[in-house]
Protein backbone atom coordinates (compact mmCIF):
# COMPACT_ATOMS: atom_id res chain seq x y z
CA UNK A 1 0.00 0.00 0.00
CA UNK A 2 1.10 3.85 -0.34
CA UNK A 3 2.72 4.82 2.65
CA UNK A 4 2.58 8.44 3.17
CA UNK A 5 4.28 10.23 6.20
CA UNK A 6 2.17 11.41 9.01
CA UNK A 7 3.30 14.01 11.60
CA UNK A 8 1.35 13.68 14.48
CA UNK A 9 1.23 16.17 17.53
CA UNK A 10 3.22 14.38 20.05
CA UNK A 11 5.98 14.36 17.47
CA UNK A 12 5.17 18.46 15.98
CA UNK A 13 5.47 19.08 19.79
CA UNK A 14 8.75 17.50 19.93
CA UNK A 15 9.96 18.67 16.60
CA UNK A 16 9.23 22.28 18.20
CA UNK A 17 11.10 21.93 21.04
CA UNK A 18 13.90 19.99 19.71
CA UNK A 19 14.17 22.68 16.81
CA UNK A 20 13.52 25.09 19.38
CA UNK A 21 10.40 27.52 19.26
CA UNK A 22 12.37 30.57 18.44
CA UNK A 23 14.67 29.42 16.37
CA UNK A 24 12.02 27.41 14.40
CA UNK A 25 9.88 31.12 14.16
CA UNK A 26 12.85 32.45 13.11
CA UNK A 27 13.56 30.23 9.60
CA UNK A 28 9.53 30.00 8.93
CA UNK A 29 9.29 33.87 8.92
CA UNK A 30 12.39 33.93 6.51
CA UNK A 31 10.47 31.19 4.39
CA UNK A 32 7.03 33.07 4.57
CA UNK A 33 8.83 36.48 3.40
CA UNK A 34 10.60 34.37 0.57
CA UNK A 35 7.06 33.51 -0.35
CA UNK A 36 5.57 36.84 -0.85
CA UNK A 37 8.39 38.01 -2.69
CA UNK A 38 6.81 35.55 -5.12
CA UNK A 39 3.09 35.33 -4.24
CA UNK A 40 1.42 35.71 -7.97
CA UNK A 41 3.21 32.62 -8.23
CA UNK A 42 0.27 31.20 -6.26
CA UNK A 43 -3.04 29.71 -6.94
CA UNK A 44 -4.61 32.79 -4.79
CA UNK A 45 -8.35 31.92 -3.60
CA UNK A 46 -10.32 32.89 -0.58
CA UNK A 47 -11.36 29.73 2.02
CA UNK A 48 -14.48 27.73 1.73
CA UNK A 49 -16.00 28.39 4.75
CA UNK A 50 -19.33 26.94 6.74
CA UNK A 51 -20.85 28.88 9.55
CA UNK A 52 -22.91 27.77 12.30
CA UNK A 53 -23.80 29.70 15.29
CA UNK A 54 -21.50 28.22 17.07
CA UNK A 55 -18.08 28.74 14.69
CA UNK A 56 -17.03 27.57 11.21
CA UNK A 57 -15.37 24.84 9.71
CA UNK A 58 -12.73 25.78 7.11
CA UNK A 59 -10.88 24.41 4.13
CA UNK A 60 -8.03 26.35 2.80
CA UNK A 61 -6.22 25.27 -0.51
CA UNK A 62 -3.65 26.63 -2.90
CA UNK A 63 -0.71 25.23 -4.73
CA UNK A 64 2.23 27.02 -6.90
CA UNK A 65 4.20 25.04 -9.62
CA UNK A 66 5.36 22.38 -8.20
CA UNK A 67 2.93 21.48 -4.63
CA UNK A 68 -0.27 21.37 -3.34
CA UNK A 69 -1.76 22.07 -0.03
CA UNK A 70 -4.78 21.96 2.13
CA UNK A 71 -6.16 22.86 5.74
CA UNK A 72 -8.56 21.79 7.58
CA UNK A 73 -9.34 24.12 9.85
CA UNK A 74 -12.45 24.92 12.48
CA UNK A 75 -12.83 27.99 14.66
CA UNK A 76 -14.90 27.34 17.60
CA UNK A 77 -15.25 29.79 20.67
CA UNK A 78 -17.32 27.94 22.90
CA UNK A 79 -15.18 24.91 22.71
CA UNK A 80 -12.45 25.80 26.20
CA UNK A 81 -15.56 25.32 28.28
CA UNK A 82 -16.26 22.01 26.50
CA UNK A 83 -12.21 21.06 27.68
CA UNK A 84 -11.49 21.30 23.93
CA UNK A 85 -9.35 23.52 21.47
CA UNK A 86 -11.08 26.96 19.60
CA UNK A 87 -9.21 25.83 16.53
CA UNK A 88 -8.23 22.18 16.26
CA UNK A 89 -6.65 21.46 11.90
CA UNK A 90 -4.44 19.14 9.81
CA UNK A 91 -3.48 19.68 6.53
CA UNK A 92 -1.83 17.65 2.95
CA UNK A 93 0.77 18.69 1.59
CA UNK A 94 0.92 16.40 -2.08
CA UNK A 95 2.61 16.87 -5.16
CA UNK A 96 1.01 18.93 -8.10
CA UNK A 97 2.68 16.44 -10.97
CA UNK A 98 1.10 13.56 -9.25
CA UNK A 99 -1.40 14.86 -7.10
CA UNK A 100 -0.01 12.02 -4.48
CA UNK A 101 0.40 13.33 -0.82
CA UNK A 102 3.63 13.37 0.70
CA UNK A 103 2.65 14.63 4.17
CA UNK A 104 -0.37 14.81 6.64
CA UNK A 105 0.17 16.65 9.68
CA UNK A 106 -1.59 17.88 12.36
CA UNK A 107 -2.17 21.79 12.11
CA UNK A 108 -3.15 22.65 15.49
CA UNK A 109 0.19 23.46 16.73
CA UNK A 110 1.71 24.32 12.61
CA UNK A 111 -0.81 27.32 12.74
CA UNK A 112 0.11 28.66 15.06
CA UNK A 113 3.06 28.89 14.11
CA UNK A 114 2.77 30.28 11.05
CA UNK A 115 0.61 32.89 12.55
CA UNK A 116 2.97 34.21 15.04
CA UNK A 117 5.92 34.13 12.30
CA UNK A 118 3.38 36.17 9.92
CA UNK A 119 2.67 38.17 12.71
CA UNK A 120 6.28 39.23 13.34
CA UNK A 121 7.26 39.55 9.83
CA UNK A 122 4.65 41.89 9.60
CA UNK A 123 5.64 43.77 12.65
CA UNK A 124 8.99 43.80 10.97
CA UNK A 125 8.10 45.68 7.55
CA UNK A 126 5.49 48.11 9.30
CA UNK A 127 6.20 48.98 12.98
CA UNK A 128 8.12 51.96 13.85
CA UNK A 129 12.15 51.35 13.16
CA UNK A 130 12.44 52.55 16.84
CA UNK A 131 9.53 50.17 18.44
CA UNK A 132 10.93 48.56 21.45
CA UNK A 133 7.68 47.97 23.66
CA UNK A 134 4.98 45.29 23.01
CA UNK A 135 1.59 44.59 24.32
CA UNK A 136 -1.01 41.42 23.92
CA UNK A 137 -4.51 41.34 24.31
CA UNK A 138 -5.70 38.56 24.26
CA UNK A 139 -3.43 34.96 26.15
CA UNK A 140 -4.87 32.42 24.74
CA UNK A 141 -3.45 28.75 22.50
CA UNK A 142 -1.30 31.09 20.69
CA UNK A 143 -0.24 34.08 23.20
CA UNK A 144 3.57 31.96 23.33
CA UNK A 145 4.38 31.85 20.10
CA UNK A 146 3.10 35.32 19.37
CA UNK A 147 5.22 36.82 21.61
CA UNK A 148 8.68 34.91 20.88
CA UNK A 149 8.65 35.91 17.12
CA UNK A 150 7.77 39.24 18.19
CA UNK A 151 10.15 39.46 20.87
CA UNK A 152 13.05 38.16 18.18
CA UNK A 153 11.78 40.33 15.25
CA UNK A 154 11.77 44.08 17.34
CA UNK A 155 14.18 42.65 19.85
CA UNK A 156 11.87 43.46 22.63
CA UNK A 157 12.05 41.89 25.83
CA UNK A 158 9.18 43.12 27.87
CA UNK A 159 5.64 42.02 27.09
CA UNK A 160 2.56 43.53 28.57
CA UNK A 161 -0.19 41.21 28.76
CA UNK A 162 -3.92 41.32 29.63
CA UNK A 163 -6.94 38.67 29.37
CA UNK A 164 -10.47 38.55 30.69
CA UNK A 165 -9.66 34.66 31.67
CA UNK A 166 -7.22 35.30 34.89
CA UNK A 167 -5.84 31.59 34.36
CA UNK A 168 -5.46 32.10 30.72
CA UNK A 169 -3.37 35.44 31.74
CA UNK A 170 -1.69 33.47 35.04
CA UNK A 171 -0.57 30.53 32.06
CA UNK A 172 1.09 32.82 29.90
CA UNK A 173 2.96 34.61 32.44
CA UNK A 174 4.30 30.44 33.47
CA UNK A 175 5.05 29.68 30.09
CA UNK A 176 6.72 33.55 28.64
CA UNK A 177 9.11 34.03 31.90
CA UNK A 178 10.27 30.31 31.48
CA UNK A 179 11.06 31.51 27.99
CA UNK A 180 13.05 34.18 29.52
CA UNK A 181 10.50 36.99 28.50
CA UNK A 182 10.06 40.09 31.21
CA UNK A 183 6.31 40.30 31.41
CA UNK A 184 3.91 42.29 32.91
CA UNK A 185 0.48 40.65 33.35
CA UNK A 186 -1.88 44.10 33.54
CA UNK A 187 -4.58 44.92 35.21
CA UNK A 188 -7.36 45.75 32.33
CA UNK A 189 -6.36 46.42 28.72
CA UNK A 190 -5.49 50.20 29.51
CA UNK A 191 -2.55 49.19 31.14
CA UNK A 192 -1.59 46.49 29.31
CA UNK A 193 -1.24 48.82 26.25
CA UNK A 194 0.54 51.67 27.60
CA UNK A 195 3.13 53.26 25.54
CA UNK A 196 3.16 49.88 23.78
CA UNK A 197 4.82 50.46 20.28
CA UNK A 198 3.31 47.20 19.02
CA UNK A 199 -0.13 45.95 20.25
CA UNK A 200 -1.31 41.96 19.05
CA UNK A 201 -5.16 41.58 19.90
CA UNK A 202 -5.96 37.76 19.84
CA UNK A 203 -8.95 36.95 20.84
CA UNK A 204 -11.81 34.34 20.17
CA UNK A 205 -15.27 35.32 20.85
CA UNK A 206 -17.84 34.95 17.24
CA UNK A 207 -18.92 38.60 17.70
CA UNK A 208 -18.44 42.24 16.56
CA UNK A 209 -16.10 43.29 19.81
CA UNK A 210 -14.46 45.67 20.86
CA UNK A 211 -11.26 44.73 23.07
CA UNK A 212 -8.86 47.39 22.14
CA UNK A 213 -10.97 51.03 22.33
CA UNK A 214 -10.10 53.86 19.85
CA UNK A 215 -8.91 55.86 22.36
CA UNK A 216 -6.41 53.57 23.13
CA UNK A 217 -5.17 53.42 20.22
CA UNK A 218 -2.03 56.80 19.99
CA UNK A 219 -0.22 58.04 17.21
CA UNK A 220 2.69 55.78 15.65
CA UNK A 221 1.45 52.58 17.15
CA UNK A 222 1.25 49.09 15.14
CA UNK A 223 -1.75 47.01 15.31
CA UNK A 224 -1.66 43.39 14.69
CA UNK A 225 -5.22 42.12 15.02
CA UNK A 226 -4.81 38.09 14.26
CA UNK A 227 -8.42 37.54 16.54
CA UNK A 228 -10.85 38.09 13.81
CA UNK A 229 -11.17 36.31 11.14
CA UNK A 230 -14.74 35.39 9.56
CA UNK A 231 -18.00 37.42 9.06
CA UNK A 232 -19.14 39.29 11.95
CA UNK A 233 -15.79 38.28 14.35
CA UNK A 234 -13.87 41.38 14.68
CA UNK A 235 -11.71 42.77 17.57
CA UNK A 236 -11.75 46.71 16.80
CA UNK A 237 -13.28 49.84 16.80
CA UNK A 238 -13.98 50.89 13.44
CA UNK A 239 -13.01 54.24 14.31
CA UNK A 240 -9.71 52.42 14.79
CA UNK A 241 -9.33 50.31 11.38
CA UNK A 242 -10.46 54.39 9.25
CA UNK A 243 -7.81 56.18 10.24
CA UNK A 244 -4.67 53.53 10.12
CA UNK A 245 -2.87 52.31 6.95
CA UNK A 246 -4.09 49.14 6.47
CA UNK A 247 -2.20 45.65 5.15
CA UNK A 248 -3.84 42.64 4.21
CA UNK A 249 -3.12 38.77 2.91
CA UNK A 250 -5.34 38.52 0.47
CA UNK A 251 -7.99 41.28 -0.11
CA UNK A 252 -10.77 39.75 -1.10
CA UNK A 253 -10.77 37.16 1.95
CA UNK A 254 -10.39 40.27 4.59
CA UNK A 255 -13.08 42.31 2.91
CA UNK A 256 -15.47 39.62 4.31
CA UNK A 257 -13.56 38.45 7.40
CA UNK A 258 -10.92 41.14 8.47
CA UNK A 259 -11.45 44.24 10.21
CA UNK A 260 -12.09 45.62 7.33
CA UNK A 261 -15.68 43.99 6.78
CA UNK A 262 -16.31 46.94 9.23
CA UNK A 263 -15.94 49.62 6.59
CA UNK A 264 -16.95 50.62 3.04
CA UNK A 265 -15.68 48.00 0.23
CA UNK A 266 -13.43 50.96 -1.41
CA UNK A 267 -11.54 51.49 1.81
CA UNK A 268 -8.02 51.16 0.37
CA UNK A 269 -5.92 48.27 1.46
CA UNK A 270 -2.03 46.88 0.79
CA UNK A 271 -1.48 43.51 -0.19
CA UNK A 272 1.93 42.36 2.53
CA UNK A 273 3.37 41.00 -0.56
CA UNK A 274 3.43 44.71 -2.31
CA UNK A 275 5.52 45.78 0.51
CA UNK A 276 8.03 43.19 0.30
CA UNK A 277 8.81 43.87 -3.01
CA UNK A 278 8.56 47.18 -3.18
CA UNK A 279 5.49 47.65 -4.88
CA UNK A 280 3.98 49.73 -2.29
CA UNK A 281 5.29 51.79 0.81
CA UNK A 282 4.78 50.16 4.26
CA UNK A 283 4.28 53.66 6.84
CA UNK A 284 4.96 56.95 5.08
CA UNK A 285 5.76 58.39 8.92
CA UNK A 286 6.72 57.71 12.13
CA UNK A 287 2.82 59.03 13.13
CA UNK A 288 1.20 56.66 11.34
CA UNK A 289 -0.90 53.95 12.64
CA UNK A 290 -0.71 51.05 11.05
CA UNK A 291 -2.67 47.71 11.16
CA UNK A 292 -2.11 44.17 9.98
CA UNK A 293 -5.93 43.35 9.68
CA UNK A 294 -4.80 39.26 9.26
CA UNK A 295 -7.07 36.25 8.55
CA UNK A 296 -5.25 33.46 8.35
CA UNK A 297 -4.47 32.33 4.63
CA UNK A 298 -3.57 29.24 2.51
CA UNK A 299 -0.44 30.04 1.31
CA UNK A 300 1.38 30.76 5.17
CA UNK A 301 -0.16 26.77 5.65
CA UNK A 302 1.55 25.54 2.39
CA UNK A 303 4.92 28.00 3.84
CA UNK A 304 4.84 25.27 7.52
CA UNK A 305 4.05 22.58 5.73
CA UNK A 306 7.36 22.71 3.52
CA UNK A 307 9.21 23.77 6.16
CA UNK A 308 7.90 20.73 8.02
CA UNK A 309 8.09 18.25 5.45
CA UNK A 310 11.88 19.43 4.38
CA UNK A 311 12.86 18.76 8.08
CA UNK A 312 10.84 15.93 9.10
CA UNK A 313 10.18 13.43 6.59
CA UNK A 314 13.19 10.65 7.28
CA UNK A 315 13.09 11.32 10.35
CA UNK A 316 12.10 9.79 13.64
CA UNK A 317 9.17 11.97 13.70
CA UNK A 318 7.05 10.72 11.32
CA UNK A 319 5.29 7.68 10.81
CA UNK A 320 3.96 6.21 7.68
CA UNK A 321 0.01 6.66 7.25
CA UNK A 322 -1.54 3.37 5.27
CA UNK A 323 -3.26 6.03 3.11
CA UNK A 324 -3.20 5.74 -0.75
CA UNK A 325 -4.62 2.57 -2.65
CA UNK A 326 -1.55 1.54 -4.41
CA UNK A 327 -2.03 -2.22 -6.03
CA UNK A 328 0.05 -4.13 -8.60
CA UNK A 329 -1.72 -3.14 -11.40
CA UNK A 330 -3.08 0.55 -11.22
CA UNK A 331 -6.27 -0.61 -13.27
CA UNK A 332 -7.24 -3.44 -10.87
CA UNK A 333 -8.27 -1.87 -7.61
CA UNK A 334 -10.55 -4.47 -7.04
CA UNK A 335 -7.98 -6.84 -6.72
CA UNK A 336 -7.30 -5.02 -3.19
CA UNK A 337 -10.44 -6.34 -1.85
CA UNK A 338 -10.29 -9.52 -3.51
CA UNK A 339 -6.78 -10.39 -1.88
CA UNK A 340 -7.84 -9.13 1.37
CA UNK A 341 -10.67 -11.78 0.82
CA UNK A 342 -8.55 -14.34 -0.09
CA UNK A 343 -10.10 -14.73 -3.36
CA UNK A 344 -8.04 -14.90 -6.24
CA UNK A 345 -9.65 -14.41 -10.01
CA UNK A 346 -10.14 -17.79 -11.46
CA UNK A 347 -9.04 -16.53 -15.08
CA UNK A 348 -7.12 -13.72 -16.29
CA UNK A 349 -10.26 -10.80 -16.80
CA UNK A 350 -8.95 -10.03 -20.27
CA UNK A 351 -10.24 -13.83 -20.85
CA UNK A 352 -13.55 -13.48 -19.03
CA UNK A 353 -14.49 -10.69 -20.41
CA UNK A 354 -14.04 -12.24 -24.42
CA UNK A 355 -16.50 -14.93 -23.64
Amino acid sequence: MGAVPFLGVADAARWIARRGPAPLLAALGDRLERDLARWPSFELRPRLASHTKEGVVELMPTRDADRFAFKYVNGHPGNPALGLQTVAAFGVLADVRTGYPLLVAEMTLLTALRTAATSALAARLLARADASSMALVGTGAQAEFQALALRDALGVERVRAWDVDPAALAKFGAHARALGLDVVLASDVEDAVRSADVVTTCTADKRRAVVLPDELVVAGVHLNAIGGDCPGKTELDARTVARARVFVEHEPQTRVEGEIQQLEPDFPVTELWQVVTGRAPARTSDADVTLWDSVGFAVEDLTVLRLAYDEVVGTDLVVPLDLVAEPGDPKDLFGLVAGAAGVRPSRPVAAAAGR
